[in-house]
C-alpha cells in the first residue's frame, strides 16, 4: 500500500478539530460507520491530489461513504469551521498575493458582441 502520510491531519491538528465534528456514535442501529479522522484524510487525499471521487484510494473507505461525509459536513457548515480553526496556523507575515490579469474576449463577460 502506498503512503499517503503527507496529505494527512498531524496529530496536534486532529485535537484541535476533533470537537468541531458532529458525535460519531449517534445511537442508531447498524453497521458501525468509518471513524472521522480517516474519513477526513481521504477528503484531504482528495483535495490535494486532485483526483476524481471514484480514484479515492481503498485505505480511506468506499468513496462513496467518504464523499457523502464531506457533502454532509458542507451543508452543516462543519468545513467553515475547520478552516476558521487551522487557518489559525496561516503564516501571514510572508502572505502574497497575486493580481495576474487575464485578458478575455468581451462576448466571454456578458458584453455585446457585434453583430454584422
Amino acid at each position: 500500500m502506498e503512503n499517503y502520510v503527507n496529505y494527512e491531519l498531524t496529530d496536534e491538528q486532529w485535537k484541535r478539530i476533533q470537537p468541531l465534528l458532529p458525535p460519531e456514535n449517534t445511537g442508531k442501529k447498524g453497521r458501525p460507520r468509518k471513524d472521522d479522522r480517516t474519513m477526513l484524510n481521504g477528503m484531504l487525499w482528495m483535495n490535494h491530489s486532485g483526483a476524481q471521487w471514484r480514484q479515492l484510494p481503498e485505505c480511506y473507505g468506499p468513496w462513496q461513504s467518504v464523499y457523502a461525509r464531506f457533502a454532509k459536513w458542507r451543508d452543516d457548515g462543519i468545513w467553515e469551521k475547520i478552516f476558521t480553526e487551522l487557518s489559525q496556523d496561516a503564516d501571514a507575515e510572508n502572505l502574497s498575493i497575486d493580481s495576474t490579469c487575464v485578458k478575455v474576449h468581451e462576448s466571454s463577460n456578458g458584453g455585446e458582441k457585434n453583430r454584422k
